[in-house]
């Protein structure tokens, strides 16, 4: 059960929630609520599929292309803090600041699944995650991984709600705590790799 909660917490912070409700109101500003209901299922659909995918195949990816799992630890570890950051930072997540926002046919897929809910920092993370969780822990994983997408969908189909109740300047904070939590997930991946390189040599 602790496995489980641990896994939950961590994916709902990867998933950067209260910056993606900042980025979901801004993208559907003016549309009826049953629209962005829809927006929001669509983004969440798509998200999951996408993180199910990278959880399962992140080891044969890595088999294939002859990367060892330490050597992506670090990588992403780098990424996830630099995401975190900019968090921190500006309330902003680095790999989405290069994404306008002008008005779009359909904003569900692209920007709001990829790169705003899973984007490179956290398509790295959770390769890794996927790689290392065997057998029982992987069944754990998808279901924290569920977990924390469904958590974020309830954040997104109140988002009117939160909105009101938080303001901008909530939402803001939220973000920064956010931030700082990445940056504590991404050093301990960083230095798992790290180390991970450096015990052949003691």
């Amino acid at each position: 059960m602790s496995l489980l909660i641990s896994t939950w917490i961590k994916f709902f912070f990867l998933f950067a929630p209260f910056f993606v409700l900042s980025m979901f109101l801004t993208l559907t500003r003016g549309e009826s609520r049953a629209s962005r209901n829809h927006v929001a299922r669509k983004a969440l659909i798509a998200s999951v599929a996408i993180s199910l995918v990278l959880l399962f195949f992140g080891r044969d990816l890595f088999d294939v292309l002859g990367i060892t799992l330490d050597s992506f630890r670090i990588g992403s570890g780098i990424l996830l803090m630099m995401s975190a950051i900019s968090l921190v930072k500006d309330g902003t997540r680095t790999h989405a600041t290069n994404v306008p926002l002008e008005e779009r046919d359909d904003v569900s897929v692209v920007p709001m699944a990829v790169p705003y809910i899973i984007g490179p920092a956290t398509i790295g993370t959770i390769l890794v995650y996927g790689a290392e969780l065997q057998g029982w822990d992987m069944l754990i994983g998808i279901v924290g991984l569920l977990l924390a997408l469904a958590c974020l969908g309830a954040i997104l189909f109140t988002a009117n709600f939160i909105e009101a109740l938080l303001g901008r300047t909530g939402l803001n904070v939220l973000s920064k705590i956010t931030g700082l939590v990445l940056s504590a997930m991404a050093a301990q991946i960083l230095m798992s790799g790290v180390m991970g390189y450096l015990a052949p040599l003691q």
